[in-house]
């Protein structure tokens, strides 16, 4: 399929950092673990920086889960449990995703949440659409095959992969939709990668931190202190990466996670990166100011009460 193609000044206009609020929608298989509930709570909780338009719930497939719809409908129900804590109406503001992994590289799964993307990212704007997506990207992969006009009107954020330079490309994001996540490295919308292994496994906590810090400030606070506890059964000397927190914090203030202008890289059929310089630019991420960003996290959480 033959996408539009973006000048590439423009592409790199579009990668720049924001510097005020952007409007966003947020793509996430909430029930996979418990980071997403996390990043979903971080976006709420920063209006100063983020409009959330809306919440997509994405398929996963995995031990929480009979296959991708079902895990696509657990994220939907955990999505409105995460707003009732945080006594946010879900009417109009949370759509359900893909029921089924991309079928073949051009073949989109329609859904609720694939036509409001569709429909948002076409609404007349000054300022791109970004798509935060931290699941598989089958959602955001169906609504540029449906449409491949919105490529100019959006910026990606996607969690998903590993570093350019790790020995595999594949992590869980990464491996659940193989068409997709192909598609979205080549089709030349605007992306920022921020990858899983060394990048966001930075952005790991612990029960003790967050009983310290987080629990009895707020009922969503309370809320994620619980899932977290209930995540492992044994949390001595045991941290647990929140890796979806990343994508909300370059929103939040870029300077938290360090990013640059890359070419574009080719996902194998051995699930490796591969590389060209003639590709089109891509940004990112690199490196994860943790500190920073959980302390603004749970500042925010503690506002709450």
């Amino acid at each position: 399929m033959e996408f539009p193609e973006l000048l590439a000044t423009t592409r790199v206009a579009l990668l720049e950092p924001p510097t005020g609020k952007v409007h966003m929608v947020l793509d996430t298989d909430t029930y996979n673990e418990i980071d997403d509930q996390f990043a979903l709570v971080y976006a709420l909780l920063s209006p100063e920086k983020i409009d959330l338009e809306a919440v997509y719930a994405a398929p996963f497939h995995n031990t929480r889960s009979t296959d991708p719809e079902n895990g696509m409908l657990q994220s939907y129900e955990e999505i409105l449990r995460v707003l009732a804590h945080l006594s946010r109406p879900h009417e109009g503001f949370v759509f359900k995703g893909s029921t089924t992994w991309l079928p073949g590289p051009d073949q989109p799964v329609r859904s609720s949440a694939v036509d409001d993307l569709i429909a948002r990212a076409r609404m007349d704007r000054a300022a791109p659409l970004y798509v935060v997506a931290i699941g598989a990207i089958t959602n955001i992969a169906s609504a540029i095959l449906t449409a491949p006009d919105i490529i100019a009107r959006i910026v990606v954020v996607w969690l998903g992969g590993n570093s350019i330079y790790w020995p595999w490309a594949s992590e869980f994001n990464l491996q659940q939709d193989i068409y997709a996540s192909r598609l979205i490295f080549d089709c030349g919308v605007p992306l920022v990668h921020v990858p899983c292994l060394n990048v966001t496994d930075r952005l790991s906590t612990t029960q003790a931190e967050l009983e310290r810090d987080v629990k009895g400030r707020s009922a969503i606070g309370d809320y994620l202190c619980e899932i977290f506890a209930a995540y492992y059964e044994d949390h001595f000397a045991r941290s647990k990466p929140l890796w979806d927190v990343g994508p909300i914090a370059w929103l939040v203030n870029p300077n938290w996670v360090d990013t640059a202008l890359i070419h574009s890289p080719i996902l194998t059929s051995e699930r490796t990166w591969s590389h060209d310089a003639h590709r089109h630019l891509i940004r990112e991420a690199w490196y994860v100011h943790r500190d920073a960003i959980f302390g603004d996290l749970f500042r925010k959480i503690e506002r709450m009460s």
